[in-house]
């Protein structure tokens, strides 16, 4: 691949695409080029653009929280960041189609002065006008002082409040493992002989997981953009428009992700990917703090870290707790205990949860850099399998 940044060097790179493509075979997914559609009225504009103007209320108000930080014997750390994206998509075939993403994300971690006690807190944002540093911060200073107590704990199965951030991460990554051709070959955990778990419930809960590039706060672009071709993407779809989609709808898988291609193929319906995901269907006035005092015994998370896949025809993940976390005991968070190592599907997570809160715009700890927009509840899961204890903080 090359890229151009230059109006001179804009027509060699497309001359030098013209000969790769006559050079190479004839593509699997070849499709014909989207149609239809107006065109973006913006489209020869220039791209939108950030500066540090968006910061103008935020910076201040991050200073006042490291100050106060400070004075309470806490340190503060973080990273703040906003870009601006625009994505033009323009065919042969007539497309003028343009998209301005915004993307902001501030990630703070709270330390004790020895180091020895670590707390997380972030947030994904369009514009910084709704991130709170003083709420953050305050949240980071409650978890620290839960932590001034520690409890050692063995590796095995434990009552479990995983946040909206865990919850996002281990659904994100089902939701990048939830291609239909790749089920319908057998090579997934939502395939089954001869065909796919399409219509099977997958839990008890009548949770629906969604994307909708309208989402209120977690926009997307509204047509397909892929680079290159491959899995679950063509770049024979570039600019095909994409709806408010259901994967699992109340409990039941309902779509998994297809090309056109991939669903001639396979006879599943066209269902691009959607660059958010919400999960709804908890109890919208059911907060962590309020699961947290229905808690007879278990564990609260802060964030899970370095998430890989172990077995795709389970999508069974491991990964490690990060940052915090602590022992509830008859309705009361009493106390820090070690770190985990995870083995767990999220798939087998949704078909184990005892409670759902209400789903909340949340940011992804460990996939934050390529994937933030998304809302989520806190889920219980009775028995999550930490596997072994790990020594980081």
């Amino acid at each position: 691949s090359r890229s151009a940044v230059t109006l001179d060097e804009l027509e060699p790179l497309v001359r030098a695409a013209e000969a790769a493509a006559r050079n190479a075979g004839p593509a699997e997914d070849a499709q014909p080029l989207v149609t239809g559609g107006a065109a973006a009225p913006d489209f020869t504009d220039a791209p939108a653009e950030t500066s540090s103007a968006v910061f103008a209320d935020f910076a201040p108000a991050l200073g006042e929280a490291f100050a106060r930080a400070r004075a309470g014997g806490r340190e503060l750390y973080g990273f703040a960041n906003h870009e601006m994206t625009s994505t033009y998509v323009g065919t042969s075939t007539g497309l003028r189609l343009r998209h301005d993403q915004p993307n902001g994300t501030l990630e703070l971690n709270a330390k004790s002065p020895d180091r020895t006690r670590s707390a997380w807190a972030g947030q994904a944002t369009r514009d910084f006008k709704d991130v709170d540093p003083a709420a953050l911060d305050a949240e980071l200073a409650v978890r620290l002082g839960w932590a001034e107590r520690r409890v050692e704990l063995p590796a095995g199965r434990y009552e479990t409040l995983l946040p909206p951030t865990a919850v996002a991460d281990l659904l994100i990554y089902q939701y990048w493992s939830a291609s239909g051709r790749d089920a319908v070959e057998g090579r997934t955990v939502f395939s089954k002989p001869g065909g796919t778990r399409v219509g099977e419930r997958l839990g008890t809960l009548p949770l629906t997981l969604r994307s909708d590039p309208h989402e209120p706060g977690l926009e997307s672009a509204p047509f397909v953009v892929a680079h290159s071709s491959g899995g679950d993407q063509s770049v024979f779809d570039n600019g095909l428009p994409v709806a408010a989609t259901d994967w699992i709808r109340d409990g039941e898988l309902h779509r998994l992700t297809t090309t056109r291609h991939s669903a001639g193929l396979t006879g599943l319906p066209v269902a691009p990917a959607i660059g958010n995901l919400i999960l709804d269907g908890g109890d919208p006035d059911r907060s962590l703090d309020e699961m947290v005092a229905g808690t007879e015994r278990g564990l609260l998370l802060t964030c899970l870290w370095y998430i890989r896949e172990v077995d795709p025809a389970t999508l069974l993940l491991t990964g490690l707790t990060r940052d915090g976390v602590y022992l509830v005991e008859h309705g009361e968070v009493v106390g820090e205990v070690n770190n985990f190592r995870f083995n767990e599907s999220p798939v087998g997570l949704l078909g184990r949860a005892s409670e759902a809160g209400r789903t909340e715009k949340t940011l992804p700890r460990e996939w934050g850099d390529w994937f933030t927009r998304a809302a989520m509840p806190a889920l219980r899961v009775p028995d999550f399998n930490m596997s072994s204890v790990s020594q980081g903080v």
